[in-house]
């Protein structure tokens, strides 16, 4: 059941609906962001509804969005990007973001930036002895939210997907972990039930100068910004494992595609990657393919990636990352290896 509705009064019924507390002077909202503008586009609304009902917010800024090279040509008239310009153009994106935080009434010291690389987020989640899910948990455990808005599993830009695993994964190590709402920027998400916000004329108003303040990204995409900023922003309630979560994974990537894909998989027992036909997958008698029950953990959430080896000019995800709990056994024998 779709929990949309039109009015803003209206959303305190619908948080009752999903378990969460009206906004208030308690609340204490942690917004995840991988990149400068995020914040504008997908939680715009959000951020000053819980500022106007008297709430703190925290922005939690994963990377400078420096990798972000069409636009930098275009504006700055140069074809090669160094080390050097990389970071003069992250520079510009923080400034830009501050200027987007004020139309938010946000205050500046509110932003706390953690300098991941951009594009480089799902690498360095998946490095061995990487330490970025206890950085997420210590800004979470230091805040202390009420409420965390972070992207969702759905979204095909690979830092956003990761960004939400790596969010999950720190929820999972707090005593008492805060509610989660999911927000989608790439791509479209299942239907479902969703918490959709629409602001007043004033708040509406301050997102899209919010958005016009990010100069830097409207030099291309001003037309899909513009968009962005007059729809409503949806909000999907991430409370424990979904109930269509289980160990099946979700893809049957062609034969011909396998010798060229990567599974990797995140949670209890640590971080694995395997090459297709070397990753220890169940086939079942319709075709799925199922992790083995050793790596889930009741109550645990575990997450699996399929990528593609290959390099492509095409930064997005097309399989991405889905979430997996414990299943039965299937009834199947071990996968063969891909000739």
């Amino acid at each position: 059941m779709a929990l949309n509705k039109a009015a803003p009064d209206a959303l305190p019924s619908m948080l009752a609906e999903v378990g969460l507390p009206a906004f208030s002077a308690c609340t204490r909202l942690l917004v995840v962001v991988p990149h400068p503008d995020d914040e504008s586009i997908a939680t715009g609304l959000l951020i000053q509804q819980v500022r106007a009902a008297g709430g703190e917010v925290r922005i939690v800024l994963l990377t400078a969005g420096d990798n972000n090279p069409w636009p930098q040509r275009w504006l700055e008239r140069r074809v090669r990007i160094g080390a050097a310009d990389r970071q003069r153009w992250g520079r510009r994106r923080r400034a830009e973001m501050l200027r987007a935080l004020e139309c938010l009434d946000v205050p500046l010291e509110a932003l706390q930036a953690l300098d991941w690389p951009d594009m480089g987020v799902t690498d360095v989640l998946l490095r061995p002895g990487s330490e970025l899910v206890a950085e997420m948990a210590a800004a979470i455990g230091q805040f202390r939210p009420s409420l965390v808005a972070a992207p969702s599993i759905e979204d095909r830009h690979p830092d956003h997907g990761s960004a939400h695993v790596l969010v999950r994964l720190a929820l999972a190590t707090q005593p008492e972990p805060p509610s989660l709402l999911t927000y989608l920027v790439h791509g479209r998400g299942r239907t479902g039930a969703s918490i959709e916000i629409r602001g007043t004329p004033t708040q509406a108003a301050n997102k899209r100068a919010a958005l016009a303040a990010h100069h830097s990204q409207m030099a291309l995409s001003s037309g899909r910004l513009r968009r962005l900023a007059t729809r409503p922003e949806r909000y999907a309630s991430v409370s424990g494992t979904p109930a269509d979560s289980h160990a099946v994974l979700p893809w049957r990537p062609p034969v011909w595609l396998r010798p060229w894909l990567r599974l990797s998989t995140i949670g209890p027992s640590g971080k694995h990657s395997w090459r297709w036909h070397e990753a220890p997958l169940r086939r079942d008698r319709d075709g799925w393919f199922h992790l083995p029950s050793a790596a889930t953990a009741e109550g645990r959430p575990l997450f699996a990636r399929l990528a593609l080896t290959l390099p492509s000019l095409w930064i997005f995800d097309h399989w991405g990352w889905c979430e997996c709990t414990a299943a039965p056994e299937p009834a199947a024998a071990p996968l063969a290896p891909v000739d």
